[in-house]
């Protein structure tokens, strides 16, 4: 796979470095580019192709890519939309998010590849001069000097390398190991499930699904990725090597009596390696920066799954933080207060949105009257009973499905482009700033 826009010389001195290039990371790269900020994002990976990413492109990510101009070439990227999710309670069909009515150009989730969307952010950012991508290259150390990080220290194909910077940017996702260098205190909150995802053959007679969650314990959810099924099975966290043990077999029996499709289609399953094990967290730090640091999207607050949020809010913070920081950044005035005013921006999103998230994991107890609780495989003892009550609420009401859908689709705080593009000619060194007042 070949990423346009990748440059080979590396600057001596930059204004910002983004550690990992994933939708928060690029997104961001692609901003302080545009704004006229030399920015170098270095991932450690040799490209963006990896299964079970999040893939959901959300009404709020289309509405930035829409104030960027890019809206249309993006959506000529192959995908699926949904105008609604729905979900099977009770062997009927109910609608748990409604985006129809959003106040949006685009009123769908589009579900896309994600390396797809990366590579097209990676092959935008690519146009600037001021924008470089450094593929293979790990953060191996933090620069501190005199109190102030000002760069990092990596590994890439070219050996050890260092960049020094006036702000690093930490966007490496849930297992950062940038704030873990940094030694940032992380607030950890109980998760009771993770998710078994699978994919499964996409057949003509299936149901016209493009996102839906089904079974008797609302345990599976089926993404339509076109030619093949996404799903995902949640069970207890910590379960998974039970299930193991029980065998491929009653684990395929498990899930496909579940599944809104026939049993037969679990047999494509044909051995544990064919199934991804997602240790669902939610987690986020204390404080989001240090003098020259600043951690966005899942390195500074991991999501749960549900919702697909996670990307799109890593993303609504990328927009932030360029609003908020691009032009110190030009203007080689950064301040604390800069990397302060970004996390008091985007704090309330994120406490809302995990609350939200742990509201919609308290699980209705199991009916008696529901035999479907009552199986004693192992999967089945895994596997966590009844429906949310959120979902519950859900059943029945559309002005609910509405708000679901506004939450979903464009968050607590939508963010949008505050900056006009800079011209930029050619990169330019920079003189570190001063210490920040």
């Amino acid at each position: 796979m070949s990423h346009a826009g990748s440059h080979s010389a590396q600057l001596e001195h930059q204004q910002c470095i983004i550690a990992g290039g994933g939708p928060g990371g690029l997104v961001l790269g692609l901003l302080l580019a545009r704004a006229g900020v030399t920015v170098t994002v270095v991932e450690k990976h040799a490209d963006f192709l990896r299964d079970f990413r999040g893939d959901t492109v959300h009404p709020s990510t289309l509405d930035v890519m829409d104030e960027l101009g890019l809206l249309d070439e993006l959506l000529r990227i192959p995908h699926t939309r949904a105008e609604q999710l729905h979900a099977e309670m009770g062997g009927q069909q109910i609608t748990i998010a409604d985006f129809s009515r959003l106040k949006s150009k685009c009123r769908f989730i589009a579900f896309m590849a994600q390396w797809d969307f990366l590579d097209f952010i990676a092959r935008e950012a690519g146009k600037y001069p001021n924008f470089q991508l450094l593929m293979r290259t790990e953060v191996t150390e933090l620069i501190n000097h005199n109190g102030r990080i000002s760069g990092v220290k990596a590994t890439s194909i070219d050996g050890d390398i260092t960049l020094k910077a006036d702000l690093v940017v930490g966007a490496d996702g849930r297992h950062s190991k940038v704030r873990e260098h940094a030694g940032m205190k992380v607030d950890a909150f109980g998760v009771p499930t993770d998710v078994l995802w699978m994919k499964l053959s996409h057949q003509p007679d299936d149901p016209p699904y493009t996102m839906g969650h089904g079974g008797p314990r609302m345990g599976v959810v089926m993404i339509d990725r076109g030619d093949y099924w996404q799903c995902g099975y949640v069970i207890r966290k910590g379960s998974f090597d039970d299930i193991k043990a029980a065998g491929i077999d009653a684990f395929r029996e498990e899930v496909g009596e579940a599944l809104p499709l026939p049993t037969a289609r679990m047999e494509e399953i044909e051995r544990w390696n064919d199934v991804f094990l997602l240790r669902v967290r939610i987690d986020r730090l204390e404080h989001w920066w240090k003098p020259g640091l600043l951690c966005i999207g899942d390195a500074a607050h991991a999501m749960s799954p549900i919702g697909g949020v996670g990307v799109n809010l890593a993303i609504q913070d990328a927009v932030a933080t360029a609003n908020i920081l691009a032009a110190p950044l030009r203007e080689g005035r950064l301040k604390d207060k800069h990397l302060a005013a970004v996390e008091k921006r985007r704090s309330f999103p994120t406490r809302a949105t995990q609350k939200l998230q742990m509201m919609m994991k308290r699980r209705q107890k199991p009916d008696s009257s529901d035999t479907s609780t009552s199986a004693t495989s192992p999967a089945s003892e895994s596997t966590p009973k009844g429906p949310p009550r959120f979902i519950r609420a859900l059943a029945g009401s559309p002005v609910l499905a509405r708000l679901a859908g506004r939450l979903m689709g464009l968050g607590f705080r939508p963010e949008h482009i505050r900056h006009a593009a800079v011209p930029v000619s050619s990169p330019q060194p920079t003189t570190p700033p001063d210490s920040p007042s």
